[in-house]
């Protein structure tokens, strides 16, 4: 089915149906119900964090420039403070790995769908500071509940990682999340939203991989850790994640960021312990669908390397430097990771990590 969705996409294809006749009364019925429950709390509006992380790293090297673009889970929507949302996590995490300084640009759009990319990246490639070294894409959870045809969703991310991989940038997309896992989501929506979120996470994986980029399975953003801990796990509003499930969402993803900037080294060798293979892009991207934190980067066409990196615990106190007069490398470099973080993996100072 993905490679089906990625077909139309490229070819001009049409949408690809997913709901029999039979259950349409049904699901209607209970999109209804979880609208009355989904949002009843207040997510306030995503703090900016904007800035230049790792500020205590200057020296003579050009800070790193990373952006990011997508919807209301890539500009942070849910927490209050800056250095909650995914892009400061990232870029205070890049800054420590790095030991270089990270200027931060979001210009994701909370409620956007794929087709709002278009406007994202243009807004990048005019930037007169030049294109970024590394873009992060999360999007595909509003596509998918405001019924986006998934060969259009898909048409428009491919665009996208193609204009940013043509200008020069590398391209870390972060799948579409798991949207059975949404607590006031019943059965059979549940499965539903399961199916056709992991169908769409595949068909995008195929899309930005083919393109040049490389893709995160985001189940853990709304995946099982959500739904073992969904109290911790979800924002007031209990559909956006909270603090804690973005940094388990960004520390899923800083490996593949580190590796496709080259801070850490790359190898070919596939470690079976880990169930890493080389795969058609098809099937790779579909098993990715199904595991969370699993990286699909491009090998010899067809083929595609699936990896499980190693994660590490993301930096402490990540407020961007400029704005809040905060070094967000000082607490980094040694400071003690977040609480919650969902890895048992322990964070090191970049200067002792080989």
């Amino acid at each position: 089915m993905a490679r089906r969705i990625a077909a139309g996409a490229a070819y001009g294809g049409g949408s690809v149906g997913l709901i029999g006749a039979a259950t349409v009364g049904l699901v209607l019925a209970e999109v209804q119900l979880a609208k009355r429950q989904v949002g009843g709390g207040t997510a306030p509006v995503p703090p900016s964090a904007n800035g230049r992380y790792g500020v205590a790293f200057a020296g003579p090297t050009d800070p790193l420039r990373f952006v990011m673009l997508g919807d209301s889970t890539a500009a942070g929507q849910g927490v209050r403070r800056a250095g909650q949302t995914p892009g400061a996590l990232l870029a205070s995490g890049l800054a420590a790995v790095a030991e270089r300084p990270v200027d931060l640009r979001n210009v994701a759009l909370p409620g956007a769908r794929s087709d709002d990319l278009d406007r994202q990246v243009s807004l990048v490639l005019a930037d007169p500071s030049g294109v970024p070294d590394v873009c992060v894409i999360m999007i595909g959870a509003n596509d998918v509940t405001h019924r986006m045809p998934a060969t259009q969703s898909v048409r428009c991310l491919s665009t996208a990682v193609r204009r940013l991989r043509t200008a020069g940038a590398e391209v870390v997309v972060g799948t579409c999340p798991d949207l059975g896992t949404i607590e006031p989501v019943y059965q059979p929506l549940r499965w539903l939203a399961r199916r056709v979120s992991r169908q769409l996470a595949a068909a995008q994986t195929i899309g930005a991989v083919e393109q040049g980029g490389r893709t995160v399975s985001l189940g853990d953003l709304l995946g099982p850790e959500f739904e073992a801990n969904p109290r911790e796990l979800f924002g007031p509003d209990n559909y956006h994640p909270s603090a804690e499930g973005y940094a388990t969402a960004a520390m899923a993803m800083l490996p593949t960021l580190c590796a496709v900037l080259g801070l850490w080294p790359e190898s070919d060798h596939l470690d079976g312990s880990r169930r890493e293979d080389m795969l058609p892009v098809a099937k790779a991207a579909s098993q990715a669908a199904r595991e969370a934190g699993t990286e699909v980067t491009g090998a010899r066409a067809p083929w595609a390397l699936l990896k499980h990196r190693r994660r590490r615990r993301l930096p402490a106190h990540t407020e961007p430097a400029r704005r809040h007069g905060v070094d967000a490398a000082d607490a980094a470099d040694g400071g003690p990771p977040p609480s919650g973080s969902g890895s048992g993996a322990t964070w090191r100072p970049a200067r002792e990590r080989p």
